[in-house]
């Protein structure tokens, strides 16, 4: 295809205006894919060799034009992934095989579903996919694996024949539910709906208003929800907010100082240190939404949301707390943010990695997908019938969460196909 291969050790070596204007062809992207969230990560050092991100961006080139490209690394441990695959590497240690170093396309330390091969057109995204499986040979690694893709990833992996495994997060839509126009509409009983995506989201009115929400849901959900608020704000604690360039230096300070503490307190170390929060004021401020509790004048808890104007899309990302308020986690990374996603027009918030207890939040679970090449063809074997027992089992899984669907029996979410729940 007249494609040069080029590997980079560090996304700064890549203009920046190139690898934005592919990401701006994706059809779902999100701002944890540019360039300066990238950069951030490597040159603060949040992601780097010594925790087992080493850089190896791989890039498709004609002549000075960027085709397409991936953030790529070598891994020397699984942490900071979201996709367990622990398991695969005891069996290669059991037989005296190394599993590590292994290839990672993914971003780091962050679970969101969206764009990981940016490519002008299908032709170049299915050659990345062969470079990056013929660099994973040159290099003579255990395997490549590309984590939360969007759905022209993982047709193009699945063409060159790698395997897919599927994960599960809860995510909210700003779509208010209705009742079914026709009998043959009703969903089946206790079907739980998806979200959806990107440029499925134009059917469907939004909510007006947080009461509207909480009258789409199960008399019980409303009830613990406004029980749960209510326990905060009788606890005398108040929200403040603050989105780009208002964020003040010193609440990104306040912010980090509760971050770190909830690691501490976990018994572990913050996965992205101070640096790298200040690179986001200094060069995404645009992407980011703070919300800061306070009680008798004081802070004592903070959440950040990352927003997208363009998609109208948040991502709940990182919370702590300097004092024990209950129900203050639930105020703070849901309620609040659910509520200023209504008031600004969002179209969706996005829980993140795990948490069944977010779909009594009306958080409606979605498959992930990731795909994986593994070289060994014995350990391959063994892996595709492993992930073909485990789909099975994420099935049954989803249809467990479908008889806990939070919305009022017969209510269905305008512009999703019931009772799909894939991305």
């Amino acid at each position: 295809m007249n494609y040069v291969t080029r590997v980079f050790s560090s996304p700064s070596q890549i203009e920046e205006s190139a690898w934005d204007a592919l990401l701006a062809l994706e059809a779902d992207p999100s701002p944890f894919m540019r360039h300066e969230y990238l950069v951030a990560m490597h040159e603060s050092g949040s992601a780097r060799p010594r925790a087992g991100w080493q850089a190896q961006f791989v890039t498709l080139w004609r002549g000075d034009e960027l085709q397409a490209a991936c953030p790529m690394y070598l891994k020397n441990n699984s942490y900071g992934e979201y996709v367990f695959d622990w398991a695969w590497a005891n069996a290669y240690a059991q037989h005296g095989l190394d599993y590590y170093p292994k290839a990672l396309v993914a971003v780091p330390f962050t679970p969101v579903p969206g764009a990981r091969l940016l490519a002008r057109d299908p032709a170049a995204r299915t050659a990345l996919v062969t470079a990056l499986i013929q660099q994973v040979r040159d290099e003579d690694l255990s395997s490549v694996h590309l984590l939360f893709a969007q759905a022209q990833d993982v047709k193009a992996c699945e063409d060159a024949g790698m395997m897919l495994r599927h994960t599960v997060q809860f995510h909210w839509k700003n779509v208010a539910p209705t009742l079914p126009t026709s009998l043959g509409s009703l969903p089946p009983e206790g079907a739980c709906f998806a979200v959806g995506r990107p440029g499925g989201e134009t059917s469907g009115a939004p909510f007006t208003s947080f009461d509207h929400f909480l009258t789409s849901l199960q008399q019980e959900k409303r009830k613990k929800i406004r029980q749960e608020r209510r326990k905060v704000t009788d606890a005398g604690v108040t929200f403040r907010w603050s989105r780009g360039a208002d964020i003040t230096e010193a609440d990104w300070a306040f912010f980090y100082r509760c971050y770190e503490r909830t690691y501490l307190e976990h018994g572990n170390a913050p996965y992205l240190n101070r640096d790298f929060f200040r690179r986001m004021a200094q060069t995404m401020p645009q992407h980011w939404l703070l919300f800061i509790a306070e009680r008798e004048g004081q802070a004592i808890a903070c959440s950040l949301i990352g927003i997208d104007d363009d998609t109208r899309v948040a991502y709940g990302r990182y919370w702590g707390a300097l004092e024990r308020v209950d129900c203050l986690h639930f105020e703070a990374c849901y309620y609040a943010p659910l509520a200023w996603c209504i008031e600004h027009g969002f179209l969706r918030f996005e829980g993140g990695a795990q948490g069944e207890h977010k779909m009594a939040r009306a958080l409606l679970p979605v498959k992930t997908t990731s795909a994986h090449w593994l070289a060994h063809p014995s350990f391959a074997d063994a892996v595709q019938r492993f992930l073909e027992r485990e789909s099975q089992g994420i099935g049954q899984y989803m249809d467990h969460l479908a008889q806990r669907n939070p919305l009022k029996p017969g209510l269905v979410v305008r512009g999703v196909s019931p009772p799909i729940t894939e991305l």
